[in-house]
């Protein structure tokens, strides 16, 4: 049966306990050294936060590949929906979309207003941090129609849980904007040093020489709004890649798209105007990431220097994937395919085995849970995800989710939406899915489906849902109905199932 926009009551408030160990009795210790057995008690945090970023851009990214050869790479790591609003509301309180009442990037269904009014801010896990003796500090982007100033042009107050705070409205163009920077509007302009993504990098580091001889704990969100269009890169990195293109997956520009949804089977094929523009715009996002890829560099090369790289934890990841040219559709997100819901996501630190690989199903359902783990701090009984704690000491748990719920509800048009363009005819329907490491299974509002072997099929080519056996649909529409009603250990207990 089909959900869409069936919202649940408030957020309950998080009510937690600080336990004096890293990660409590049940977890052992994130930074536990198989040798020693010694903890790292109250680890500091880095998470960097990219915009749009798929895992087709990490072969420019040196850097973030230094993370992967000193830390371990979630292969598996899904977003619940690849929409900017809602996957940052999923991260901020490890809920799923259809708890945080956040399904779309702007009201009625989303947004920053919609965040704030059930609850998001007080359920995320920035209160809980503070409130534990953290030092926390937000930067660049937080929840899409957040703006410095409020209606009345006031400059808006800082929301709870965070120490610091230096938040952008709209910072895509990456110059030109104004920062919110503990309540206060800073305008910067468009000159070189004004790019916002070397700005956020400069108030990072600042903030980690700061923190890090303040004898506080920190956690630091650096939120950057590269690589999102309109895909323009630091002047220093304006003529980089000069001939690069697109990649060419066997779903690029796909031949045939007779067994798609409808929604898809209206794509013509591209043509030579916009299989050049799908160029410009990868090489442009490929020199867009050299700045997150500098930032990344400079921000463990200033821990290294304080000596703090021996107590913090560094994580690289993306609040969703993007598309560019797979299944004829030019540029975007929002679909249940591999492009959109698959993203890069890279934990480094003491105690994390070098070069590690994990395949198990994980989501952005997990991170709120996975910081507040890594605090010492208890996870609320309110959060659908799981903590990822022990994959990083090199374990896999027996009772692991098999199965994740990906959700989406297609927002309206809006003009001021810089995603306008999947809200538009021939963009993905409202749909809800489920996701193995070897199976795709879509139901979409208006009652089509699709089912991909993605052992045979990684590219999501061949839509084998009219040949399931009845018995098999059955079993996969009732655990969708279980995902997508579910909450808190509910949604844990049935993403066991396949």
């Amino acid at each position: 049966m089909f959900r869409s926009r069936r919202h649940r009551p408030p957020f309950p408030l998080l009510f937690v306990v600080l336990t004096g160990l890293l990660l409590g009795a049940c977890s052992g210790g994130i930074g536990q050294d198989r040798k020693d057995r010694t903890l790292v008690k109250r680890p500091n945090i880095v998470f960097v936060l990219t915009d749009d970023l798929s895992w087709d851009l990490l072969p420019y990214m040196p850097q973030v590949q230094r993370m992967q050869r000193e830390g371990l790479t979630f292969q598996n790591f899904l977003m619940a929906d690849s929409l900017c609003c809602t996957s940052r509301a999923t991260i901020f309180t490890g809920m799923y979309p259809h708890n945080t009442g956040v399904r779309t990037n702007f009201p009625p269904d989303g947004g920053y207003h919609v965040f704030q009014r059930k609850g998001g801010e007080q359920a995320s896990f920035a209160p809980a941090l503070q409130k534990a003796g953290y030092r926390t500090a937000m930067l660049g982007k937080y929840m899409n129609g957040y703006e410095p100033r409020d209606r009345s042009g006031l400059p808006r107050k800082v929301p709870p849980g965070w120490s610091e705070w230096y938040v952008g409205g709209n910072g895509y163009p990456e110059f030109g904007y104004e920062l919110n920077e503990n309540g206060r509007p800073v305008h910067y302009g468009h000159r070189p040093k004004d790019y916002l993504t070397d700005v956020l990098a400069d108030k990072s580091t600042d903030f980690v020489q700061r923190a890090g001889g303040s004898g506080q704990p920190f956690f630091l969100e650096i939120a950057t709004f590269a690589p999102h269009g309109p895909f323009i890169p630091a002047p220093r990195h304006a003529t980089a890649f000069p001939r690069l293109r697109a990649p060419r997956p066997p779903s690029f520009n796909e031949p045939d798209i007779s067994d798609k949804p409808s929604w898809l089977r209206k794509h013509r094929k591209l043509g030579p105007r916009r299989l050049t523009h799908i160029d410009d715009s990868f090489r442009n996002r490929a020199r867009m990431v050299q700045s997150v890829d500098e930032m990344v560099g400079r921000i463990r090369s200033t821990l290294k220097t304080l000596g703090r790289d021996k107590d913090t934890y560094v994580i690289f990841g993306s609040d969703n994937g993007f598309h560019l040219g797979e299944h004829r559709l030019a540029g975007g997100k929002m679909t249940p395919y591999t492009s959109d819901i698959r993203v890069p996501f890279v934990f480094t630190g003491p105690g994390i085995p070098a070069g590690g690989r994990a395949d198990a199903i994980t989501q952005n359902t997990d991170l709120a849970p996975t910081f507040l783990d890594m605090a010492g701090l208890r996870v609320p009984g309110s959060a659908d995800g799981r903590s990822l704690v022990p994959f990083l000491r090199g374990d896999t748990p027996d009772d692991w989710r098999q199965t994740a719920l990906i959700e989406h509800v297609k927002p309206p048009f809006s003009a001021a939406d810089p995603d306008r363009q999947d809200s538009l005819p021939g963009s993905p329907a409202t749909y809800n899915a489920l996701r193995t490491t070897d199976m795709l299974y879509v139901e979409y509002a208006d009652g089509e489906r699709e089912y991909y072997d993605l052992t045979r099929d990684p590219h999501n080519l061949d839509n084998l849902a009219g040949t399931l056996p009845e018995e098999r649909r059955r079993r996969l529409s009732a655990l969708l109905y279980a995902l997508t009603h579910c909450s808190g250990a509910n949604c844990a207990s049935a993403g066991r199932s396949r």
